[in-house]
């Protein structure tokens, strides 16, 4: 598929997107968190466009692992001063969010995707989505962010993980919901181990056989830190060449911190005959 309907926008992925993390929580894994503090978000979403940021992912909860979660009427709040803010400059927002009731009013206030790591499996979660023309991230996590690190197991991880966001698919389009909406998200991170995370990396292709675009999300995550010994600071260099990879192996869409290197790699990327 070379286009989605995401909101105010068709989206062309001829070309990979980059997606710009905008955290807007106290406790994200990465120290980035502006608190939501609208200054700071404001200065980070400058800096990422001016990098060559193609959309926005605005979070106001953590998912990190052993992540509590966040009252619903502090994430409110936060999304929806952030979308007022950001609707303006002229390229699609994600709303990452599994609470209903935030992606029905992130979608009011312009949000053109909702990025949900619990493929919208929350009570009312696909009605609130539904009759909508906002892009959906379908992301797969084997538990919750909490508890999700807790060994997780697979009888065969990629194959798990397609079956699960295949029935999620299916049960989006039995709500009315169109194909050119839908992105899939294996979860880097979320509920595997760091062999699942690779093995999953390996095989990314099997997830574009449902003809839908894959997202990834693996920028400065522990898979990396494990294999290069480096703290989260110090992961740049491995999250642009896990992105390459990703979108080697079929990605549309990478999501990350490091918007001017990834932007970069890409372009010396694309360059090659």
């Amino acid at each position: 598929m070379s286009t989605i309907q995401c909101g105010r926008f068709r989206l062309d992925l001829s070309r990979p997107q980059v997606m710009a993390i905008v955290n807007l929580t106290d406790d994200s894994f990465t120290g980035d968190g502006t608190h939501g503090n609208l200054d700071s978000m404001m200065r980070r979403v400058e800096q990422v466009l001016e990098e060559g940021a193609d959309m926005l992912d605005i979070g106001a909860e953590s998912s990190r692992p052993g992540a509590d979660s966040v009252p619903e009427t502090q994430e409110l709040e936060r999304v929806m001063r952030c979308v007022e803010r950001l609707r303006s400059f002229g390229v699609p927002l994600s709303v990452d969010t599994l609470k209903p009731a935030v992606m029905r009013a992130a979608v009011e206030a312009g949000a053109d995707m909702i990025n949900d790591i619990n493929a919208f499996n929350a009570p009312g979660a696909v009605e609130t989505v539904a009759g909508t023309d906002v892009g959906l991230c379908v992301m797969h996590m084997q538990g919750e962010p909490r508890t999700m690190q807790r060994n997780p197991y697979y009888a065969d991880v990629v194959e798990d993980v397609a079956e699960y966001l295949a029935a999620r698919v299916r049960a989006l389009e039995a709500a009315g919901v169109a194909r050119d909406r839908i992105v899939l998200d294996p979860g880097f991170g979320f509920g595997k181990t760091v062999e699942h995370n690779f093995l999953l990396l390996r095989e990314l292709a099997r997830f574009g056989r449902e003809g839908l675009p894959v997202l990834v999300g693996m920028s400065r995550k522990s898979m990396l830190g494990t294999v290069t010994g480096r703290p989260v600071d110090q992961r740049m260099v491995a999250s642009v060449a896990a992105a390459l990879i990703a979108v080697e192996r079929g990605a549309a869409i990478v999501r990350v911190h490091d918007v001017g290197a990834t932007r970069d790699a890409l372009k010396v990327w694309e360059a090659v005959p």
